[in-house]
């Protein structure tokens, strides 16, 4: 035995009693002849004496200590003086006076102060074993540990059902590049790790396992964000069986509110959960992933400036699906020249070709307010209500160009003047996606998941024009984080081939990619839904976490490198030939 308690737990009821701890040395003082040791461990910090006169073999031994070392020690319970009780620890009442001492492990100096975290991040992810020793992190281990127990609880508790699903899959187009894994016994074929169990779940509805749930591992080849992890994440998987839309928010939803009153601090602005359509929350906010915890609505003034003779408003007309949009910005006349200049940045790397404003002081002033009528500028300031002090944006182009710049400037601007309030979770739902988009290059493809069922079913399909076919889809948002993805699912052979006929695939192409979904249908399926919250984004955001990264124990850098393990990596000769592959050098 190592240890009778850890170095969290003792308190003034153990005064007396002889202990045993055992745990890294977070800090020593020497004061007078008397070493003082913090023994740390992962439930917390107590404090070591050793009196050369009580024991001076031990004390002797105590002089060797350094950060890090890993000790056991065995001693008696003493209340420490009135006047150094630490009232910051639990464990400050009292101390331990050693009487044995053994050094299980030395350790080198560490290449940085554990706790620290401004320490250069690349260091503490070469080193992540010592950076974890930290106790904010180790506490988000605790927490997410318990998070997902909590999970886990709520869907048993709902008769779901836990099933893991293959990690070694084939590739199917969720969105993302895949992962590919080559395959030893069939040369030439490779395995896709799993963007999302997506397939499977749906076989499992065929299956009749009508409530399935699963803390998921996905894998996406994209390029990392604040908060997105590169490669691997995490996701409350679920589907379920003879279930609308309303069906699965209302499964999701209380658990959504249970985990946001039981693991975090926040606020729930509004419950039940708000919901918004697609198109009307591009309008009004520039984002399909709005953060409602503030205002700022932006609002269409085409009417206003239909006849003007202001260029960039009549450029931006004579486009189709070409828009003057509007954005007040309460108390935003405060932003001085640079900080336009810098939203103006933020408009642009949304498409904008600039951002036309007007500010409100005494009177208006703007550069553009020569080229525009008073009529024309009275009628904008009554439209948005402009008062002194605020300030006045305008997105001029096509409606989502238009809306989306301002929609960055609109979450900008709540970052500068401080409107984010981490003690509010602002939910909501955004629901009516759109089935389909046009790519870069002009063609029509799915805009979220091709496995959805579109409102009107196969006469949607074959009358409508494919941008105007509107999904069974919907996200979940909290903060203008998108929590999850998710939908009605399409159950009918007939309608899928018909979906995937409108991007381009023949009836040969579905069923060599997606046969056995179609064979399973085809032997009884029942209608079915789901979705699939983000396990490590709610973390983020519950946490109030700046980077999804301090999420995961062994995370990724930014360029999707295991700094500690050095991975990627390359592989030797004998690998690849046994697989088939050669490595082909980019020029």
């Amino acid at each position: 035995m190592y240890r009778t308690h850890t170095c969290g737990q003792i308190t003034k009821k153990d005064v007396g009693s002889e202990i045993m701890l055992a745990g890294w040395v977070h800090a020593r003082r020497d004061h007078g002849g008397l070493i003082f040791i913090d023994l740390r461990d992962r439930y917390g910090i107590t404090q070591i004496t050793f009196n050369p006169e009580k024991n001076p073999e031990a004390w002797k031994l105590a002089e060797e200590l350094r950060a890090e070392f890993v000790i056991q020690v065995t001693g008696t319970v003493v209340a420490r003086p009135e006047d150094m009780v630490n009232k910051h620890m639990t464990t400050g009442e009292v101390e331990l006076m050693t009487t044995d001492l053994e050094i299980l492990s030395r350790a080198q100096t560490p290449p940085f102060e554990i706790g620290n975290t401004s320490v250069n991040e690349e260091l503490r992810l070469t080193y992540r074993y010592l950076d974890l020793r930290d106790a904010r992190l180790q506490k988000i281990m605790a927490d997410r540990d318990r998070l997902i127990t909590h999970v886990r609880e709520y869907f048993h508790k709902n008769d779901f059902i836990e099933v893991q699903t293959p990690i070694l899959a084939n590739s199917s187009p969720e969105g993302a590049r895949d992962f590919l894994v080559p395959s030893r016994a069939h040369p030439g074929k490779f395995y896709a790790l799993p963007q999302a169990p997506q397939q499977f779940k749906q076989l499992l509805m065929v299956a009749g396992l009508d409530r399935y749930f699963q803390i998921a591992p996905c894998f996406r080849d994209e390029d990392a964000r604040a908060d997105r992890h590169p490669g691997d994440f995490y996701q409350i998987d679920l589907e379920m069986s003879f279930v609308t839309q309303e069906d699965v928010w209302n499964m999701v939803e209380p658990l959504m509110i249970d985990l946001t009153k039981t693991f975090s601090d926040k606020e729930i602005v509004e419950a039940p959960f708000p919901r918004i359509s697609y198109w009307d929350a591009m309008k009004k906010y520039g984002s399909d992933k709005p953060d409602l915890r503030f205002e700022f609505e932006i609002v269409d003034i085409s009417e206003i400036v239909a006849q003007s003779e202001f260029k960039v408003f009549k450029d931006a007309l004579a486009l189709k699906n070409g828009i003057v949009n509007a954005l007040k910005i309460d108390d935003g006349a405060k932003f001085s020249r640079s900080e336009i200049d810098s939203l103006t940045e933020v408009a642009r790397e949304k498409g904008a070709k600039g951002l036309a404003y007007i500010i409100y002081e005494d009177k208006p002033r703007s550069p553009i307010l020569k080229f525009m009528t008073p009529a024309e500028i009275e009628a904008v300031t009554k439209t948005v209500n402009a008062q002194k002090g605020d300030i006045v944006f305008f997105g001029a182009d096509t409606l989502l160009t238009a809306s989306k710049s301002l929609g960055a400037v609109r979450g900008e601007c709540g970052e500068r003047l401080g409107l984010k309030d981490p003690k509010k979770a602002s939910w909501l739902w955004v629901t009516d996606f759109p089935m389909y988009e046009i790519t870069d290059e002009g063609k029509v493809d799915f805009s979220h998941n091709p496995f959805s069922m579109p409102d009107g079913g196969m006469e949607a399909l074959e009358t409508r024009d494919p941008l105007e076919i509107t999904a069974n889809q919907y996200d979940l948002v909290c903060n203008g984080y998108e929590i999850s993805s998710g939908a009605i699912r399409n159950h009918k052979p007939e309608i899928m081939y018909k979906a995937f006929e409108l991007v381009g695939y023949s009836k040969e192409d579905v069923d060599k990619k997606f046969g056995h979904m179609i064979k399973a249908f085809e032997y009884g399926a029942p209608p079915h839904g789901g979705i699939a919250p983000g396990l490590d984004r709610i973390l983020m955001v519950l946490f109030d976490l700046p980077n999804i990264r301090d999420i995961y124990a062994f995370p990724k850098n930014g360029n999707a490198q295991d700094l500690m393990l050095g991975s990627p990596s390359t592989v030797d000769e004998k690998q690849l030939k046994e697989l088939g592959i050669n490595i082909v050098k980019k020029v």
